[in-house]
Formats: C-alpha cells, structure tokens, sequence
C-alpha cells in the first residue's frame, strides 16, 4: 500500500470527510440549541453517527493495517514516536466516539422518563388544579 499513490488519495479524501463531519456535528449542535430535535436533526444525527460508526473507524483501521507497521519499522525514532501518538489517538476516539454514544443513550432516555412522567402525572395533576381555579375565581 505505502507505493501505491490512490490509496494515500483515498486516506487524504476521507480526512476531508473526516472534518466535513466534524463540522456538521458542530452545525447540528447549534441547530438543536436553536431549534430543537425536529427531523432536520434528527436526519443529520443518523448521517454523522452513520459516518463515525462506519467509515471513520474503516479509515483508522486502514492506517493502522497499511500505513503504521512500515513507519514503525523504518528505524526512524521521531516516525515512531508519532505513529505511537497516532496509534494513541485512534484509541481515544475510538473510547470517545463511543462515550459520545453512550452519552447520547443515557440523555434519551433521561428525557423520555422525564417526558413520561410530566406526560402521565404532572400535566394531568396542573391541568385539573388550573380548572379548578378557574372555576373558583370570580367571574367563572
């Protein structure tokens, strides 16, 4: 692979990739916080998470199979050291992707509880104690 040119196109082109996702990430957090989960987020949502869950971790085990042994193997101590760092790296955003997932599980399923209970207990309760009221209030 380290002669063949395409291959180092392919791994530059989904760098790209990489960061176009990043950013979309970002964009889609600022979309939440404007305008909530609708299904613009949610769409977005599943093509990142698609994204990382597949061909970002395709990537790094492409460098680690056919771009890292032969650095390390070069005798070149400054390579190596980076090559380590990259190897490093991978593993961090691999534990942080799926962190980022686990994250995302825990938040969902705090906030369908939460939904469920104001659902079937709050907005019932305060809904009858506001008819009350307006019942008892002068002019009703």
């Amino acid at each position: 692979m380290a002669n063949d040119a395409g291959h180092f196109e392919a791994l530059d082109a989904c760098h790209l990739d990489i960061a176009q996702h990043i950013d979309a990430l970002g964009t889609l957090v600022k979309h939440i916080e404007d305008h909530g989960i609708d299904d613009h987020a949610r769409r977005e949502a599943h093509a990142i998470e698609a994204f990382f869950s597949s061909t970002s971790r395709q990537h790094h085990a492409q460098e680690e199979r056919d771009v890292f042994p032969a650095l390390l193997a070069s005798g070149n101590v400054e390579l190596a050291t980076a090559v380590r760092t990259l190897q490093q790296d991978h593993g961090w955003i691999e534990e942080n992707w799926i962190s980022v997932q686990s994250y995302v599980d825990v938040f969902t399923a705090l906030m369908r509880d939460h939904i469920a209970l104001e659902e079937r207990l709050i907005y019932p309760q305060a809904k009858a104690l506001w008819a009350q009221a307006l019942s008892q209030s002068p002019g009703a």
